[in-house]
């Protein structure tokens, strides 16, 4: 990972100015080095990845960043298969599966996995998310050819037995307890918000998974899950750091070839029509001290020019003490101690690929109403739908963008970094996209930000969602009305 200051500098300097270039954009196009292989080294703004992307004959993609700044490796496997794809009556099983990988292959039963990258002095870990399963490691570069060597093993031959998933089933079932079920507020913003927002089911269950759901699952239903989603052909593997491209990607066609390409991917519809009017839900809670309230808007398509344009107002109006719904509904008003949200709650705004909300929640006072809140919010946002604001604004939350961006990629674990070469492999069949979305900032203007705020921040493509403090023996039922 390389940064050229002086452009990055640069790029906030003529920002912060409110000026640009008026020549013809360069051209960006990566060099193709062969019909399955491509390198970018291409420079945007101050950022440059190395990229060096390559698909082997069974579907795998490859995406190789080096970097020796750092004498350590990391590594992710990603997956085509997160939350939307769960099938129904099996809520949480896309987590549930997450859980089941980490019991072991045919060469690394058990822990061993796990000791093996212990014992090389490094970590490891994984997770579910909307559109995807990852697994990673962050080793020493010396350790690097015994993780992809387990990481196929784990791929080809992984451990799918029913004392496994007794076992995690017990532990999903708990930390659905611990940070759902007997949590405060637990999951408001991310599973109740969406089920209330959305019309399709993909999009609108229970993520977490349902108890009873996770309870009834089998041992077939495990192994159709693999067959169906775990395989080369939807998946993408990421490797970062302080290592040779040629002997990392031989290991790797050596480890991965051979493994089965996989079956045709289980076809999912999960589009979401308009939304054409308000949505309002209630949920009570006998563990939450005071009231709740959230609300979100459904985003543009991921990539579109509106898209970067709601990630400027997603700046303006919530990220940070200078944002005007803080200003106006901490300071302003003394609702609320702070106020959250933003792009993909779960994730960040590049890494997801469906329908997705733009969000912002609070706890406020118990003096305090939804509509007072709600006319408040309006106000706000009422004037980024009539005003275009000024550039000095639109410069400044280009700035804060920038700043995320390069916070994500810029990371010691370089964690941040592959997640991103990742999505945009798995999602985009793209990597080297990492170094041209700031591309897409520079194509914000304050007319497209007000034409997006007019479409999209609209108050019929609005879900409300309230959580209500219940005496402790309350039944905690929703309400949900239009």
């Amino acid at each position: 990972m390389r940064y050229r200051l002086l452009a990055v500098f640069g790029a906030f300097a003529l920002a912060a100015c409110g000026s640009g270039s008026d020549g013809p954009a360069p051209d960006r196009a990566a060099p193709q080095t062969g019909d399955d292989t491509t390198t970018d080294v291409s420079m945007v703004n101050g950022i440059e990845i190395e990229v060096d992307y390559h698909t082997l004959d069974n579907g795998l993609r490859v995406v190789l960043s080096e970097d020796h700044t750092i004498p350590t490796a990391t590594v992710g496997v990603y997956y085509g298969v997160g939350f939307r794809n769960e099938p129904r009556g099996r809520t949480g099983f896309a987590h549930l599966f997450e859980h089941l990988m980490f019991q072991g292959s045919e060469n690394l039963p058990g822990g061993e996995f796990d000791q093996l990258i212990y014992n090389s002095g490094g970590v490891n870990n994984g997770s579910t998310r909307f559109d995807y399963t990852n697994y990673y490691e962050v080793v020493p570069s010396n350790a690097l050819q015994s993780v992809l060597w387990a990481e196929a093993d784990r791929m080809a031959r992984p451990i799918i037995d029913q004392e496994g998933l007794d076992a995690q089933t017990g532990v999903v079932t708990n930390e659905v307890l611990v940070n759902v079920i007997n949590q405060p507020y637990g999951g408001w913003v991310w599973i109740d918000l969406p089920m209330l927002a959305f019309e399709n089911w993909h999009n609108a269950h229970n993520f977490y998974g349902d108890l009873t759901d996770l309870e009834a699952a089998d041992l077939s239903d495990a192994q159709t899950f693999f067959d169906s989603y775990y395989s080369p052909s939807n998946a993408v593997i990421v490797v970062a750091g302080d290592f040779e491209p040629a002997e990392t990607l031989a290991w790797i066609e050596d480890y991965f070839g051979d493994v089965p390409a996989g079956n045709p991917l289980p076809e999912i519809d999960i589009s979401e029509p308009r939304q054409e009017e308000e949505k309002f839900g209630s949920r009570e809670d006998p563990l939450a001290p005071q009231p709740a309230l959230a609300f979100g808007y459904q985003m543009p398509e991921r990539g579109t020019q509106e898209y970067y344009a709601m990630a400027v107002l997603d700046q303006l109006l919530v990220q940070g003490n200078d944002s005007l719904l803080h200003r106006a509904i901490v300071v302003d008003e003394g609702y609320a101690s702070g106020v959250f949200g933003g792009i993909n709650l779960l994730g960040n705004l590049y890494n997801y690929n469906g329908p997705m909300l733009w969000t912002v929640g609070m706890i406020h006072g118990n003096e305090h109403d939804r509509d007072a809140i709600m006319t408040t919010v309006d106000d706000v946002i009422e004037r980024l739908r009539t005003e275009e604001i000024s550039e000095e604004e639109l410069s400044r939350a280009l700035t804060k963008l920038r700043s995320d961006f390069y916070g994500i990629v810029d990371s010691g674990t370089r964690f941040g970094l592959i997640d991103l070469l990742a999505a945009f492999a798995l999602f985009d069949d793209d990597p080297s996209r990492i170094n041209r979305i700031e591309e897409g900032f520079d194509d914000v203007t304050p007319a497209l930000v007000l034409a997006t705020a007019q479409e999209y921040l609209r108050p019929t493509n609005r879900s409300v969602l309230e959580v209500v403090p219940a005496p402790a023996d309350g039944t905690g039922e929703e309400e949900d009305g239009q």
